[in-house]
């Protein structure tokens, strides 16, 4: 993890209010919405990371155990699906190509887990609520310039940062500043 620099917090301005653009994606295009989700996740990632913390910290408050349990099953299960992709060539190509739904995979076999050992309503809530939202925002925020030039760093490597170790993780470096 040596060289990894947290980007600095995006102002609430440029995140959520007025100077921020949204507009519905071009569902036809997903290449290009796939390039806006991924660009908008290494510009925003301290925003998504402090939004999700705060949600986490709101449902462990009500739930400590409950919580503890999903986010143990659901880092087992991703942990246990890079371990897979990087060791098995048909895992890999289908993680590359269709990182979406090796998402939403994981996310699947999490919950069918975490019901079969109770605390459905935390996982919910939880870790798949804050994964929608950053999700959704990514999906309809417009690029600003300086979004486009921070990711160009990122691509390049002068900048190394969580969210591209993530990207990175489930496949998608090839995409990022593209």
């Amino acid at each position: 993890m040596a060289g990894v620099q947290p980007p600095p917090l995006r102002s609430l301005d440029d995140f959520l209010l007025t100077s921020a653009r949204f507009a519905v994606p071009d569902v036809r295009d997903l290449d290009r919405w796939n390039n806006r989700i991924i660009n908008n996740l290494l510009y925003y990632q301290s925003n998504y990371f402090l939004s999700a913390l705060i949600l986490l910290l709101t449902v462990g408050y009500m739930r400590p155990f409950q919580l503890l349990v999903g986010g143990v099953v659901v880092t087992l299960l991703f942990l246990g699906f890079v371990w897979a992709a990087e060791n098995q060539a048909p895992i890999r190509r289908f993680r590359r190509n269709h990182p979406s739904i090796s998402v939403f995979a994981i996310l699947l076999v999490s919950y069918l887990l975490i019901s079969v050992l109770g605390g459905v309503a935390v996982f919910l809530f939880g870790i798949a609520f804050p994964i929608l939202m950053v999700l959704v925002h990514a999906s309809v925020r417009l690029r600003s310039l300086k979004n486009k030039l921070e990711n160009k760093l990122e691509s390049i490597g002068l900048k190394r940062t969580p969210m591209g170790i993530l990207l990175e993780a489930l496949g998608q470096e090839q995409e990022a500043g593209s």
